[in-house]
């Protein structure tokens, strides 16, 4: 008898991801991942509703991870503005990384970001709050002095959306353009900015 185990959505969403990786989301399905891991699909559907959510996890967890490597630069110590740049610059390099090096899973990616907004929307405010506490960090050590924090962080987000945004990156890379220099060219001005109290 098949018995759940606290740890049996964490192997579903392994077994689902190396699926993926190796056939592709279109051609994995609730019962290829429930044969793989020996069980019956109903197992499956204890866990999660369908394979959309399934993939919706997935993607959920991807955004979670790089929520928790943008907060590493947040809890850093150092000036604000090296941390603001060395957070964006690491959230475009993944993401770039991803697209080269694991395709599947970035097309899966790319199409929850797509089809989800209402995910999208709570990560875009996951990833400004910890964009705010940076700020705010700034403002206290006198790097942004009269900075409008909620202001600043909008900014900071449209303004690099362009080179984290899984879709542009994929556009990018296919062109084969290479996003990062404009990208420290964007986070110089925003710095620039940020330190003149323009914000």
């Amino acid at each position: 008898m098949e018995s759940a185990s606290p740890t049996q959505r964490d192997h579903i969403l392994k077994t689902a991801r190396d699926l993926i990786r190796r056939f592709g989301g279109a051609k994995t399905n609730v019962v290829d991942i429930a044969q793989a891991m020996g069980l019956s699909h109903s197992a499956i559907y204890r866990h999660f509703r369908s394979k959309a959510d399934i993939f919706d996890a997935l993607a959920a967890a991807t955004m979670a991870e790089e929520a928790a490597l943008a907060e590493t630069f947040v809890e850093a110590d150092g000036p604000a503005a090296e941390r603001l740049t060395a957070l964006v610059l690491a959230l475009h390099r993944s993401k770039r990384a991803k697209f080269a090096d694991d395709p599947e899973m970035h097309a899966l990616y790319r199409r929850v970001v797509e089809e989800r907004p209402d995910l999208i929307l709570d990560y875009a405010r996951r990833m400004t709050g910890l964009v705010r506490r940076l700020l705010a960090d700034g403002v206290a050590r006198g790097e942004f002095p009269g900075c409008d924090l909620d202001a600043a962080a909008g900014a900071v987000r449209d303004a690099v959306t362009v080179f984290v945004h899984p879709a542009h990156v994929e556009a990018a890379a296919r062109a084969g353009l290479d996003q990062e220099a404009g990208l420290q060219t964007t986070l110089r001005i925003l710095v620039a900015g940020l330190a003149a109290g323009a914000v």
